[in-house]
């Protein structure tokens, strides 16, 4: 079975919805699934996983949120290599520049990117739910 954790920052409940998904279809696909807040991960957690789905939604100028989630980030980055990895997220303006800044950042720190990172305008719809359940049961295989 595998285990998997799920990071994320959620300010309007979007991503934390986002992150209900990522994580019925990891169940639904037979992983063990831990969750966090970004102050409640770190380095030390990334080898207890398998996989994991961070969410972050677009802040300020596209970028990931700047007190918890991209501190957290920038501090495990460098356990990431080989690690599967997800991302989502979701955004109230721009065209995801955050997510593919966010993507590359993943690929240079040597994660095995799963895809590319989930999107979703605003509140996430059923499109980017079945999307979020996909990445879950990919994570889990």
């Amino acid at each position: 079975m595998s285990k998997i954790a799920i990071v994320y920052w959620s300010g309007t409940g979007n991503t934390e919805s986002m992150a209900d998904a990522v994580e019925a279809g990891a169940t639904a696909a037979g992983a063990e699934v831990s969750r966090f807040s970004a102050s409640e991960f770190n380095s030390s957690k990334v080898a207890e996983f398998d996989a994991i789905a961070f969410g972050c939604p677009a802040m300020g100028a596209e970028v990931l949120e700047e007190s918890e989630f991209d501190p957290m980030f920038t501090e495990l980055e460098g356990s990431l290599t080989g690690k599967r990895v997800g991302l989502f997220g979701s955004y109230g303006w721009g065209d995801g520049e955050w997510m593919r800044n966010w993507e590359e950042r993943c690929k240079t720190a040597g994660a095995e990117l799963l895809g590319e990172g989930v999107i979703c305008n605003d509140a996430p719809d059923d499109n980017a739910v079945e999307a979020c359940k996909k990445l879950g049961a990919d994570l889990s295989i």
